[in-house]
């Protein structure tokens, strides 16, 4: 009987310990992914504002349109770079969550 409890609560031990270990993966992953998405937004504010001047200083309609057609095709290159690296992040980060649980499922496996 004492070793059926000694045993659960080595388990029990065990457990909170890959619990924790994971939830400091999430939260540090989590915190990455949350300064990228404000680096990003940040530097798409000033992007953006910078070509709203120069398609205010424009003397011609043309030279405008092609400030807005230079920006919008530069914004939308910047956002696929961006997403592309946030989905690495999220990749990244269920790797690093489930690292912990790796060594219980075959443990598990081979009992």
């Amino acid at each position: 009987m004492i070793n059926g409890i000694d045993e659960f609560q080595k388990a029990s031990k065990e457990s909170v310990d890959l619990a924790t270990k994971s939830f400091g993966a999430v939260s540090k992953g989590l915190q990455a992914i949350a300064t990228e998405y404000a680096d990003f937004s940040k530097k798409s504010v000033e992007e953006s504002t910078a070509a709203f001047e120069k398609m205010i200083a424009a003397k011609a309609p043309d030279k405008a349109f092609e400030v807005q057609a230079d920006y919008m095709k530069s914004a939308y290159e910047n956002m696929v770079t961006e997403f592309n690296k946030l989905s690495e992040m999220y990749l990244d980060l269920g790797k690093e969550i489930y690292k912990p649980y790796e060594g219980l499922a075959s443990k598990a496996a081979s009992k």
